[in-house]
């Protein structure tokens, strides 16, 4: 091979090289689905001692790396919810231990007892790595996390964020199963403020139906009956007529507004304008779950703040958007938590 056609292979030789390379180093910095979005640190020792300093507990994540189709989607719909993410990296120090790997991450499950190649289980503890909590382990659900979470911080007296005790009763009433009921009244708008401020109530919509305005309201029949909601919608004006689709909500309505108020549930058309009094500010841009907002509506209905059931980055994203009015954003009303979040998160970075 003459110098000229040697140099050209050795050229192309090292493009080659160099791509490969480039494309380990961007595989290497992506993190791990089974790990989510938490920004984990990878040691303990350095987890421990950044807890004693700030006077934290550590969030220790036990995972296998990579790992089954259990322990990814631990990663995707648990480790990925922005509100359980920014619980675990706010509140605790995030350790993450693979448990199919030696050296340091072996060593730590040994002391723990855990077993290697095994299923996600977190374990909470304090810079001493005494439990603080029983380990959550087969429990693979965001109620699950958060339900430790919480549990956490009431062994250590801590205050439980708002936003913390919404998200758990939401999904507890997603778990145990909700019930509907649809109500009219003079003004669709006042009804759904009207309802998000009442106790078990998890959703409202607001639409039409038999040519009345109307609001479909979702609850957990656990904290409240429908009996009690429609006893509460009638004292606050919101409950002209019902729309049943049960034999105990016919009855119920019969009973408590008359036969001419109470028929059975038609077709609904849903507004255009849903958290009508929410749309009206920056905060609709805002990811939230759908208990959030519909509590953030009718604070805001009531001219209150909806920050007190907020989390720290819903509240700076909030900040973000009244300070930069001239961009714009998506409206994150009516959106899935999850994708609204993704549109918007770069807005938090640095």
């Amino acid at each position: 091979m003459n110098q000229s056609n040697y140099l050209k292979a050795m050229f192309i030789f090292c493009i080659c090289i160099g791509i490969q390379s480039s494309q380990v180093t961007a595989q290497n910095t992506l993190q791990a689905v089974e790990l989510g979005k938490v920004n984990w640190l990878r040691s303990l020792d350095k987890g421990l001692a950044i807890a004693k300093k700030e006077k934290k507990s550590i969030f220790i994540l036990f995972q296998e790396v990579p790992g089954c189709s259990t322990c990814q989607n631990y990663g995707k719909d648990v480790l990925s919810h922005p509100l359980i993410v920014e619980a675990i990296e706010s509140l605790f120090v995030p350790v993450a231990i693979f448990n199919n790997k030696g050296g340091e991450d072996a060593k730590t499950l040994r002391f723990f007892n855990e077993p290697s190649w095994n299923n996600p289980v977190a374990r909470i503890v304090n810079f001493q790595k005494q439990d603080i909590i029983p380990r959550l382990g087969g429990n693979y659900t965001q109620l699950g996390i958060v339900q430790a979470i919480i549990l956490a911080l009431e062994k250590e007296n801590r205050t439980i964020p708002v936003y913390l005790h919404l998200l758990k009763d939401e999904l507890l009433a997603q778990k145990y199963g909700t019930e509907k009921a649809t109500l009219s009244m003079f003004c669709f708008w006042t009804g759904e403020k009207t309802f998000g401020k009442i106790e078990g109530v998890t959703a409202t919509q607001p639409g039409f139906m038999g040519g009345k305005e109307v609001v479909e309201v979702t609850f957990d029949p656990s904290i409240i009956s429908y009996d009690e909601l429609l006893q509460k919608a009638k004292r606050s004006n919101c409950a002209n007529h019902a729309y049943t689709s049960t034999e105990e909500q016919e009855q119920s309505a019969e009973n408590l507004l008359g036969n001419n108020h109470t028929s059975s549930r038609a077709n609904f058309s849903p507004d255009k304008d849903p958290k009508f009094y929410l749309s009206k500010t920056i905060y609709k841009h805002v990811p939230m779950t759908e208990l959030q907002a519909t509590k953030a509506n009718s604070l805001v209905g009531d001219l209150a703040e909806p920050d007190v059931i907020l989390s720290p980055r819903q509240l700076a994203l909030a900040s973000y958007f009244r300070n930069h009015p001239n961009k714009r954003y998506p409206n994150a009303i009516g959106e899935d938590l999850v994708k609204a979040w993704q549109k918007v998160e770069h807005y938090l970075k640095p």
